[in-house]
């Protein structure tokens, strides 16, 4: 190899390791918990407090409750984005949580 090469050659193993691991980053993204188990949604339309507190990340059973209590006073959710008008549901907890959230509208 010649001596001009070895930069590029230092820069091109970097470039190819920085991709090995950002490719893990992106795999991880479709399995949030990372240890391969494959997880269910909540539906925030007929789930209790008890399940909305231990499938949610950041909410216990009071936010869990003021949910079911929104949804009882106004009714079905009809967004994941409504999750906000919820007392104590902020942008960072939507987020967060909102692979594992889904919507259902449909009669029961």
């Amino acid at each position: 190899m010649k001596p001009a090469s070895t930069p590029f050659a230092i820069l091109q193993a970097l470039f190819l390791c920085a991709t090995f691991a950002l490719s893990s980053i992106a795999g991880a993204a479709d399995n949030p918990i990372g240890d391969g188990t494959v997880q269910q949604q909540v539906d925030i339309n007929s789930a209790d407090a008890a399940t909305l507190a231990e499938a949610l990340d950041g909410v216990g059973l009071v936010k869990a409750q003021a949910i079911i209590e929104y949804r009882q006073q106004f009714g079905k959710f009809q967004s994941l984005e409504q999750l906000l008008e919820v007392n104590g549901i902020g942008a960072a907890t939507l987020e967060k949580n909102r692979h594992r959230l889904m919507v259902n509208t449909e009669p029961n």
